[in-house]
């Protein structure tokens, strides 16, 4: 039976200029790049992800969604298989290799979502990368993880927030990564003054 993988990474994000967003015929869209996955090595969640596995699933979405304009993520991975339009921020533009290092150039959307990452990103806001697929895995005891079979799916990646992954998350730049209980609590208080602020219109909110 075919299990649900969620893979988590840190982003840290790259922003594009304006004049590369129109080589990517987004003009005026806010594009970032930054690596999606690795190969090879063991992840937060303790799973291998071969390299010729994700090769072959790569290939894949790049015929079977970017190249048809349709390779759309969700912020916050939702435990499903399908991608809910309702929830969707952003549209993988291109993936490519750098070694071990899988790489993509994501266009966030003017989605309600899209809104929300665009702002969590420029307010520095600790976000994830998380590829979501369906596959099974085998046990690998010598190295204390697990492997993705070759009946691996991928299904998309989507921009998250977990604090029960551990290190699997950027830090912004202007954060102490010492910071104690009250910086913390600063953090998600900010984050949630975002979210409030976009969501709501003078005190009503549209959810």
């Amino acid at each position: 039976m075919n299990n649900l993988l969620l893979e988590y990474k840190p982003f840290q994000p790259k922003v594009l200029s304006e004049q590369s967003a129109r080589e990517y015929g987004v003009p005026g869209g806010f594009i970032v790049q930054g690596v999606l996955q690795r190969a090879g090595a063991k992840n937060q969640n303790g799973r291998i992800y071969p390299k010729h596995i994700l090769e072959r699933e790569c290939k894949r979405y790049v015929t079977e969604f970017i190249e048809q304009n349709r390779a759309l993520g969700e912020l916050d991975h939702p435990e499903s298989s399908v991608v809910n339009l309702n929830n969707v921020s952003h549209n993988i533009l291109k993936i490519w290799w750098s070694g071990d290092d899988l790489m993509g150039t994501v266009q966030v959307l003017d989605t309600p979502s899209g809104k929300i990452l665009k702002t969590l990103f420029k307010e520095g806001i600790t976000l994830g990368i998380s590829s979501r697929g369906l596959g099974s895995v085998k046990e690998l005891y010598k190295e204390g993880a697990v492997e993705v079979q070759d009946d691996f799916e991928l299904i998309a990646w989507d921009f998250v927030s977990n604090p029960s992954t551990h290190g699997a998350f950027m830090r912004p730049s202007k954060m102490n990564e010492s910071a104690g209980a009250v910086e913390k609590r600063f953090k998600y208080a900010t984050t949630n003054q975002i979210i409030t602020s976009i969501l709501c219109d003078n005190g009503k909110c549209r959810i």
